[in-house]
């Protein structure tokens, strides 16, 4: 699935536990149109001593459906629906739909 997002962008949990907390993408996950959101969705796994991890309980981010995030953006600091648009010189170029800024 084609995504608006992008690695590294700033985002806010619209749904479900988390509502209204924000954070960095870090990474996506395809086959369940997810993302995994720096600080957001954290699960405890009990994972067992190997060669190279101690084991025992880690916390991690779990994946969010990109359905229930939307973008912040860097310029007016809301959450806001995004829009393509080209330049003159033909680059093709995100922006916010609420300030017209270029993200």
């Amino acid at each position: 699935m084609k995504t608006k997002f992008k690695k590294a962008d700033e985002v806010e949990v619209i749904r479900g536990k988390y509502r209204g907390k924000r954070g960095k993408i870090l990474s996506f996950v395809s086959k369940k149109d997810a993302v995994i959101v720096e600080g957001i969705n954290i699960v405890k796994r009990h994972t067992r001593p190997s060669s190279t991890s101690k084991g025992g309980i880690i916390e991690k981010e779990a994946p969010i459906h990109i359905s229930n995030i939307m973008l912040v953006c860097p310029h007016c600091s809301k959450r806001v629906r995004i829009g393509y648009k080209f330049l003159d010189d033909g680059k093709k170029v995100r922006y916010c739909k609420k300030c017209g800024e270029t993200i």
